[in-house]
């Protein structure tokens, strides 16, 4: 009987697995010259950015939080280069702005306060949201164009409602949450890579 258990879930276990796996093979192989040329516009902003002493802000809810901090992590450590620090800045870290904050204005206005008081105009702010429309990234990225700051998005699904309003947006071709967050995450890797390569380069 407990053998038979075993065996379930193993088979189980493994059509999550194949399908897992080719979902995402189907998704990666959607991904087009559209969408490198977001990733592209956003490291062309970055890159000005940091000439100009500014940083890259990042926000995002959930999976995207992580991803925020993810990439910066990559940027302000190092990802493939031995090099120096990157300025960049995950606006999900912070637990005491985030909850003072929250209690204070409520949830919506988390990153928008940040970038209020953070943000400049030579600063550079990523959006990631896997439907297009939290209302955090939304009033964050209205607050960032009160500063003159550029903004770009990482998206899903049909772009949602930031997709008119950032500056260039890269929209994971799927409907599926873990499949567009392992795309945001795959794009944000090629982001460092790129911005690596350049900064060596213009050294």
């Amino acid at each position: 009987m407990v053998q038979n258990s075993e065996n379930v879930r193993r088979e189980a276990a493994s059509a999550f697995f194949h399908k897992t796996v080719s979902d995402l093979k189907d998704t990666l192989a959607r991904l087009d010259e559209s969408h490198f040329s977001a990733v592209h516009a956003l490291a062309e902003d970055v890159l000005t950015a940091w000439e100009k002493g500014g940083k890259l802000m990042i926000c995002g809810n959930g999976g995207s939080a992580a991803d925020s901090q993810h990439i910066a992590a990559e940027l302000v450590g190092r990802f493939l280069a031995e090099r120096p620090g990157y300025a960049a800045l995950a606006l999900t870290t912070n637990s005491s702005v985030l909850t003072a904050v929250g209690n204070d204005y409520g949830f919506d206005h988390i990153f928008s306060r940040q970038v209020q008081g953070l943000g400049g105009p030579n600063d550079v702010l990523l959006v990631i949201s896997t439907s297009g429309n939290s209302a955090n990234c939304l009033l964050a990225l209205q607050e960032a164009r009160t500063k003159g700051m550029r903004v770009h998005g990482f998206l899903g699904k049909d772009g949602g409602k930031l997709l008119s309003l950032v500056d260039s947006a890269l929209v994971a071709p799927s409907a599926q949450t873990p499949r567009i967050q392992e795309v945001h995450i795959t794009m944000g890797h090629l982001l460092c890579q790129v911005l690596e390569d350049w900064v060596q380069d213009s050294g």
